[in-house]
């Protein structure tokens, strides 16, 4: 079906006007909202995933095909709610306490909205509390903690032992990244999954809530 190529396309180049027309045509077409969302949006952003992690497009043409995809879902989220579409899974994102970085956080995020993962962003110099409070409240099974200073990663420990303390330690799967972070550090915090980059992040995450 072309016109969903055509959103497709339209959206991995980041061409959020001719998204936002070609959507509307394409209903009108009978083509059911699930179907543009599954087949053109989220495919184009699997793609553009894809492509990022091969290193054949960069963080500027990611956020500009995730604006493009965002506008996309903003018009279908009324016809998915009528259709009774539910997201894959709900996760909650931030960057830890003591730590102001927020372009890899916000590209994690992006690319799990583009798994069709509901995301709930805390932002950055998020505490521990915070990420189990939020998650508990929003009813997540994961939670994404971003650290990008040594001085601060030590704080996903705290974000592990929070949710011990609050009981739902087995409940939720907690995932970490950031340019300090290893699988040697994961494994010694506690964590559940560690990933290099946000394209593996989000396919980790997709698995993690199917």
């Amino acid at each position: 079906m072309s016109i969903l190529q055509d959103i497709s396309q339209a959206m991995q180049k980041g061409k959020a006007k001719q998204v936002k027309q070609l959507i509307p045509q394409a209903l009108e077409e009978g083509v059911s909202a699930n179907q543009i969302l599954e087949e053109a949006l989220l495919a184009g952003m699997s793609e553009v995933g894809k492509r990022f992690r091969d290193n054949e497009i960069f963080v500027p043409e990611v956020l500009v095909a995730a604006r493009a995809m965002n506008m996309g879902t903003e018009l279908l989220k009324p016809y998915l709610q009528q259709a009774g579409v539910e997201p894959k899974g709900k996760a909650v994102i931030g960057t830890v306490k003591g730590d102001l970085h927020d372009i890899g956080k916000n590209l994690v995020r992006m690319m799990m909205e583009g798994k069709g993962i509901e995301m709930i962003d805390l932002g950055v110099d998020v505490e521990p509390q915070t990420f189990i409070q939020s998650a508990i409240d929003n009813d997540c099974k994961l939670i994404c903690c971003s650290a990008l200073l040594t001085t601060t990663m030590n704080v996903i420990g705290d974000v592990v032992e929070c949710a011990k303390q609050a009981g739902i330690r087995d409940k939720v799967k907690i995932m970490i990244g950031g340019a300090p972070i290893n699988q040697q550090f994961c494994d010694t915090v506690g964590a559940d999954v560690y990933t290099p980059d946000a394209a593996t992040a989000a396919e980790a995450a997709a698995s993690l809530l199917a």
